[in-house]
């Protein structure tokens, strides 16, 4: 298995042959809102072209509608043949884009030998969640592949912690860039990161959706020094940088 993070959540995914691209955002750096007035989104660049992305996919995951994880550029570049897998709810106008191949995962679904289960997630928790919406995060299972779980853009509470404790996933990818909405936090901070580790001491994290949008409050540095301190290593704890390739397994 291949996980290259391209940009915030934007992962291109290599397993059994095939490329699998997860929530697209192809937004030029500045050209989106802030969501602080701190500064325009994304703060970065993407480190390749959306067509170096794109070239050899085979099929695309959009965990939710936020403009961070399925932007009108992506709307426009993504082939609209490939098939494409949403959480229930989205699908609809997901197709209203043109997408004429949109698989909503209720459950569980397999695709050419890999199988994907629908897992729980909350924006955020208490009234934020409202203002957020539905998010969904999914495993991923193949032979002789690691399995992973992708949380998404979620905090840390009972039911991500049932699933990592049900599952014994070999790879967790998580979201914690403590991401702050009129005040709440509605992805995973450090504290976090810190705690899912320890919940799964013989999985990798991988922290991505860092560094790329103005209302995060962790840095990839602080999350280092922070987990340090936690006696947390670096082997357990990855942190990739935007455009860096892991290979796992």
């Amino acid at each position: 298995m291949k996980l290259r993070l391209l940009r915030n959540a934007t992962l291109r995914l290599e397993l059994h042959g095939k490329a699998i691209l997860i929530d697209p955002f192809f937004a030029p750096k500045g050209s989106r809102p802030s969501f602080t007035g701190r500064a325009p989104n994304p703060l970065v660049e993407l480190p390749a072209s959306p067509e170096e992305i794109l070239d050899g996919v085979e099929l695309v995951v959009v965990s939710h509608l936020h403009a961070d994880h399925f932007d009108p550029v992506a709307h426009e570049l993504v082939p609209k043949h490939l098939p494409l897998i949403c959480q229930p709810g989205d699908e609809d106008k997901i197709r209203s884009y043109g997408f004429s191949d949109v698989r909503p995962l209720t459950e569980f679904m397999d695709w050419r030998g890999i199988r994907f289960e629908r897992r729980e997630g909350s924006h955020g928790l208490g009234p934020v969640v409202k203002k957020m919406g539905s998010v969904m995060g999914f495993s991923i299972t193949a032979r002789d592949e690691p399995s992973l779980y992708w949380a998404g853009d979620t905090v840390l509470y009972p039911a991500i912690q049932a699933t990592i404790t049900a599952s014994k996933p070999e790879i967790i990818v998580i979201h914690p860039c403590g991401a702050k909405w009129d005040g709440d936090l509605i992805t995973m901070d450090a504290a976090e990161a810190v705690a899912t580790c320890r919940l799964a001491p013989n999985a990798v994290v991988i922290a991505t959706h860092m560094e790329s949008l103005d209302h995060a409050t962790v840095t990839r540095d602080e999350l280092r020094r922070y987990a340090q301190e936690q006696g947390i290593t670096s082997r357990q704890l990855r942190i990739p940088g935007d455009g860096e390739l892991l290979a796992l397994g």
